[in-house]
């Protein structure tokens, strides 16, 4: 292994580790009874580490933290598949080791850990919602969303140096709109590492799939937008070359 890429697996793991101790922990310290002042601390919270890491380590490994990101990347054709399966396994030891010492620091196993899950009777309006599994897969369209920010900007370069925050931003977003309703993981590595701190794997297969199955989805449309696009640059400079005598 080289000495770059076991930087890349370490600023992965740090990154990871950082995003569940803090996210998670302000998801666990909150709680469910908070309503939107709490969603929001629990976003901001989310979204400012992963604004934080990015930066700090954005261009040692690009800042994934997270499998589905990871995923995307390698479908859009960015990274190699042995590199992307390092970063997964690096991110998953670093977000079960971060939701560990949550557990060390909170108390033992008492807690939830801000482990995701799925409401049950929340309030809206006049009438209650309970999230089943299958429209839980809102999670995908959630990782959906990061996945295309996380292209888009840190991975084709249209952002520059503001890449970190727009993927923050992303984070905050998503997580006041999906926070109620899953607990907005649309991470694999967020949602393990306080699954396996607590023994609950409740609907750990949503959590575990949906957010890939939108980071691919993202992809596809990512690389085939930049292919309409390269196409368009291309014909554009072509009638440009092209003066209007060629043309008659």
């Amino acid at each position: 292994m080289s000495n770059r890429f076991a930087a890349k697996l370490l600023a992965e793991f740090i990154g990871t580790f950082a995003l569940i101790f803090i996210g998670a922990g302000a998801a666990a310290v909150v709680g469910n009874g908070a309503g939107l002042p709490g969603v929001a601390a629990i976003a901001f919270a989310h979204g400012l580490t992963v604004m934080a890491f990015a930066f700090a380590y954005g261009t040692v490994s690009g800042g994934h933290f997270n499998p589905s990101v990871t995923v995307a990347v390698l479908a859009a054709g960015a990274m190699r598949v042995g590199e992307a399966a390092g970063y997964v396994v690096s991110q998953l030891a670093g977000g079960t080791l971060g939701a560990l010492l949550l557990r060390a620091v909170l108390g033992g196993a008492g807690t939830s850990l801000g482990t995701p899950d799925l409401a049950h009777n929340l309030g809206l309006g006049a009438t209650t919602l309970t999230v089943t599994p299958w429209a839980g897969y809102v999670e995908a369209v959630l990782g959906f969303f990061l996945s295309t920010v996380v292209l888009s900007t840190a991975v084709a370069g249209r952002a520059g140096n503001f890449a970190p925050l727009a993927i923050g931003v992303t984070l905050v977003f998503n997580i006041i709109m999906g926070g109620p309703l899953t607990g907005a993981a649309f991470n694999p590595a967020r949602a393990l590492g306080p699954m396996v701190a607590t023994g609950n794997f409740s609907d750990a297969w949503l959590y575990l799939t949906a957010p890939i199955v939108g980071a691919i989805v993202a992809a596809v449309l990512h690389t085939a937008l930049t292919r309409l696009a390269r196409r368009m640059s291309m014909s554009c400079c072509s009638s440009t070359r092209h003066g209007p005598r060629d043309r008659l």
